[in-house]
């Protein structure tokens, strides 16, 4: 499995962006796929999943702002990112669990200032 995230970029506090990650390979559904941040001397933390059963999970901090979705013909995972702020500044990476397997893309840089 391959994951391609493309999507991120500068953007002013309060814009919004897309992020898209492209999953190849051999995949059985695309449950178990989604986004994960690091800012700058941070963890690495969820921002939004699909869980195994297909359900959405979000941090607080993503909740009312961010939105996954997916297109299953395309194998590919989005994030809606709206109402940008400058602690969203981060590289994104999507990620996929399949089969008890983790797989991470290369990460998107999204850098949210004025």
């Amino acid at each position: 499995v391959q994951l391609q995230a493309s999507g991120g970029g500068l953007v002013q506090p309060g814009g919004s962006l897309r992020l898209s990650c492209a999953a190849s390979g051999t995949i059985l559904s695309l449950n178990g796929m989604g986004w994960c941040r690091q800012a700058p001397g941070k963890q690495r933390e969820l921002v939004a999943r699909f869980s195994s059963g297909g359900s959405t999970n979000y941090a607080d901090s993503a909740k009312g702002r961010f939105t996954i979705s997916r297109d299953n013909a395309k194998n590919t995972v989005y994030l809606q990112m709206n109402s940008l702020k400058p602690w969203d500044t981060a590289v994104y990476y999507c990620n996929f669990v399949q089969r008890s397997r983790t797989y991470w893309g290369q990460g998107t840089q999204v850098t949210v200032s004025s």
